[in-house]
């Protein structure tokens, strides 16, 4: 699971840059709309609504716009209709890449999607042709200077986590989509700080990736994420981490 670890701490990191510019905002506005069409705008009732509602009030949106994307969801008031797409393609290097999107507009998604992988050497591919590579699990994140290994890796397992793995500063504690909430619980009323936590596409193996391969990748992948329907990206990319501070430098 190394790259996802690496890929995943980038991406929180960028987080917090993006949270900054509204970035994040826009892409948790959207998440809470689907969901709330989806399911309803009953938190209690709906898991996918109250993790986004969760996620969205960690990033300290406000309330009333947490409330007014429920609401446009449900159709109590008008919004934009989302819908959920899926893209699946080659990066550099060879690594698979899976990119989940909202969008208003499928084929101008579609076409700028596969202009980004196309600009650095990749190519879209067909449906099915990556995404049998990953597997949908919780992914919980805690700072190691914040927990003892021992009393994370008591807690977490007990509560029915599948693993917890060392991913440079922080602990990643891995679970089933049906546990998630149940672990994450479990960590909070423990006391343990907890640095962020999703369901997120995680791959089964790994393709290493240096050089100029690692650099162009590493390019898509943030192109990608940068976009302004694409919610999340998958890559199967394993980033050496003297690569990753090379390539950051």
């Amino acid at each position: 699971m190394s790259g996802h670890s690496k890929w995943h701490s980038i991406r929180h990191k960028k987080a917090a840059k993006d949270a900054k510019r509204g970035k994040l905002f826009t892409k948790l506005i959207k998440e809470i709309t689907v969901a709330a069409r989806l399911g309803g705008g009953d938190l209690s009732a709906n898991p996918r609504l109250r993790t986004a509602v969760q996620t969205a009030r960690e990033h300290s949106m406000p309330m009333e716009n947490i409330e007014r994307a429920i609401k446009r969801g449900t159709g109590e008031l008008e919004g934009v209709n989302y819908e959920e797409v899926q893209y699946e393609g080659y990066g550099p290097g060879g690594v698979a890449i899976l990119v989940q999107a909202m969008t208003d507009n499928r084929n101008r998604t579609v076409a700028e999607i596969r202009r980004l992988f196309e600009k650095a050497g990749g190519s879209l591919g067909a449906s099915g042709c990556v995404a049998w590579m990953f597997k949908k699990r919780g992914v919980i994140t805690v700072q190691k200077d914040q927990v003892d290994e021992d009393r994370l890796m008591e807690v977490a397992l007990e509560a029915g986590a599948e693993d917890v793995s060392d991913a440079d500063d922080t602990f990643e504690v891995f679970t089933a989509p049906e546990t998630f909430e149940a672990v994450k619980t479990a960590l909070q009323e423990a006391k343990i700080p907890i640095a962020s936590a999703e369901l997120s596409l995680v791959p089964e193996s790994t393709v290493r990736v240096t050089g100029q391969d690692a650099l162009q990748a590493m390019k898509l992948l943030e192109a990608l994420d940068d976009h302004d329907d694409v919610q999340s990206v998958a890559s199967n990319a394993d980033f050496d981490q003297e690569e990753l501070e090379r390539l950051s430098a």
